[in-house]
């Protein structure tokens, strides 16, 4: 009986301390990991910003871009995604849209179990954000 109560003690103790489930903020700028199936490319450096008024925004790669978006609980879709028209390296550029096109597609997001932001086309593997370090 006391192993019991001591049990339930430290569980309670744990659900005290555990920290708040990770959310999709506005006006937070994240950092790409992974476009689907594919890691960036070295030193490449793409972001995502969700403003409150409804435009996302960041950086491509070699472009700044720009797009509407809809969130609502865990749904999330953009709209057409506009950029600006700066040449870079073909692999850059092939990234770039790559990465255009996959957000385009986007329908959903959640947190995975390591942290990470997820945001998940109809079909295939979703791309995988950090929070960027301020």
């Amino acid at each position: 009986m006391k192993a019991l109560l001591v049990s339930g003690l430290i569980a309670a103790a744990l659900v005290g301390c555990a920290a708040e489930p990770m959310k999709l903020e506005q006006e937070r700028s994240y950092v790409l990991e992974w476009i689907g199936e594919r890691p960036l490319i070295d030193y490449s450096h793409l972001t995502l910003t969700l403003a409150e008024d409804g435009r996302a925004y960041g950086n491509a790669g070699c472009n700044h871009w720009f797009a509407p978006y809809t969130l609502q609980g865990d749904k999330l879709s953009f709209g057409a995604v506009g950029k600006t028209r700066k040449l870079c390296a073909p692999a850059l550029m092939e990234q770039e849209k790559h990465f255009l096109k996959a957000l385009e597609t986007v329908q959903r997001w959640d947190v995975s179990p390591i942290e990470q932001v997820r945001f998940w086309p109809e079909q295939g593997k979703p791309l995988r954000f950090w929070p960027e370090e301020g």
